[in-house]
């Protein structure tokens, strides 16, 4: 079969498009090597943690109730710590989403008169009302706590402003700090792994006692190692990101230090309970087999953002990262510098993908967002980040985010639908 014949004829994307997707992919064969082999290796942790851990059907067995004694919940609180290198893991399907670990996490550690530093700029939209940062008094933030924030934004070129860490880290000694990986709705460069451990080591050398605090969404398992292999005492993100593989309907993770764990547990539900409640029915081996499959699917997503670079560049737009950057998230940003251009986009990803592709995503009022938001999420799992998707605040300079792809095959083909869109517009 004529596959280029097959795709003009049902998705009606012209020659034009083709040919310029055709060559993109062609120029990052070097970049889907590499990927190729961060995910072997990643696999190879994971595989290992499962031999270690005796994994059998008996771990997907449901629970019920107050969850006593759930074999399969605690086997994978021990599969995540050995795989992100922790003493211990939470793994829960009553994380709704990465701000709710998130959350979670910091409400956990801080106390009333402590402060926190976010010390790679202002955090995610979604966590500045619980930060305090926005929102109305009273609605129980850590700034209603009397828990104290201060900020230090990055270098202009997007790098870590050491000297002002070491300066107000020093000055301060805040109880912890919030270090950002990705690059959230800024245009600055994703952290890397290796990198956080570097801004570690710089609050260490100033503030000791400080717990260093890692918001780890969107980059798990792109680089080779995690945050904590390089000293970071927490992490936290979405199982309907990278770690869930595609098949956690639900669910969050915070890995790190046993003794924040254990907090971390006393916030999640009570002090006294902890961990030690909380059934998981009919949920277990959707999260065993999602973290199996994670390696291999964020490198599914990881050439999608690859590809989408290498397109959009070719066709003239200013993208970050360039398409021969090494990784250390999926997210790809392409600027439009026109919000008409930045619709047109999100509405050719939507058509790529496997659910709703009948659907006009519109921009509109999202919850936890300052701006109006314009997504497209064709999703099995609703707001699925690992799943092909892409959103962007309708503010200049007009820059869509897009992340994800299941798999590279299909995401390919919303890539594509993207450019036509434009194309069209531009025409």
């Amino acid at each position: 079969m004529d596959k280029s014949k097959f795709i003009k004829d049902n998705f009606n994307i012209s020659d034009e498009v083709l040919s310029i997707v055709d060559e993109a992919e062609k120029s990052v064969s070097e970049q889907f090597f590499r990927i190729d082999e961060i995910a072997q290796l990643n696999q190879m942790k994971v595989m290992k943690a499962f031999s270690d851990n005796r994994v059998s059907e008996a771990h997907f067995a449901e629970t019920t109730g107050y969850g006593y004694d759930d074999l399969g919940r605690d086997t994978l609180d021990k599969i995540y710590a050995q795989v992100f290198e922790t003493e211990d893991a939470l793994v829960r399907h009553t994380f709704v989403n990465g701000t709710h670990t998130i959350s979670t996490a910091l409400f956990g550690v801080l106390r009333t008169g402590d402060a926190l530093i976010a010390v790679t700029g202002k955090p995610y939209d979604t966590l500045e009302e619980a930060i305090g940062i926005n929102g109305k008094a009273g609605n129980g933030s850590l700034r209603d706590f009397g828990v104290n924030y201060s900020q230090i934004d990055l270098k202009r070129d997007g790098s870590a402003d050491f000297e002002k860490i070491t300066e107000q880290c020093g000055k301060i000694q805040p109880k912890a700090v919030l270090i950002q990986r990705s690059k959230g709705y800024d245009s600055r460069p994703t952290l890397s792994a290796e990198g956080i451990g570097k801004i570690v080591n710089a609050v260490r050398a100033a503030s000791p006692d400080t717990v260093c605090m890692v918001d780890n969404c969107y980059g798990e398992f792109a680089d080779d190692y995690e945050p904590t292999h390089y000293g970071a005492d927490l992490i936290m993100g979405s199982l309907i990101k990278n770690p869930g593989g595609g098949l956690a309907p639900t669910g969050g993770y915070i890995a790190g230090r046993a003794d924040l764990i254990e907090l971390c547990s006393y916030r999640m539900t009570s002090v006294g309970i902890g961990r030690e409640c909380g059934s998981t029915p009919g949920l277990n081996r959707l999260f065993y087999q999602g973290l199996f499959l994670a390696p291999h699917t964020v490198a599914q997503a990881l050439k999608t953002a690859v590809l989408c670079s290498a397109v959009f560049e070719k066709m003239g737009f200013y993208v970050e990262p360039k398409p021969h950057e090494i990784r250390h998230d999926i997210i790809q940003s392409i600027r439009f510098n026109n919000a008409e251009k930045l619709k047109a986009f999100c509405q050719g990803i939507q058509k790529g993908a496997p659910v709703d592709s009948f659907v006009t995503p519109e921009p509109w009022d999202m919850p936890g967002y300052q701006d109006r938001v314009i997504m497209a999420a064709g999703a099995f799992v609703q707001g699925a980040s690992i799943e092909l998707s892409a959103d962007g605040p309708i503010r200049p300079p007009y820059t869509a985010f897009m992340q994800g792809g299941l798999t590279y095959e299909s995401a390919k083909l919303g890539i594509m639908a993207a450019a036509q869109k434009i194309t069209e517009i531009e025409k």
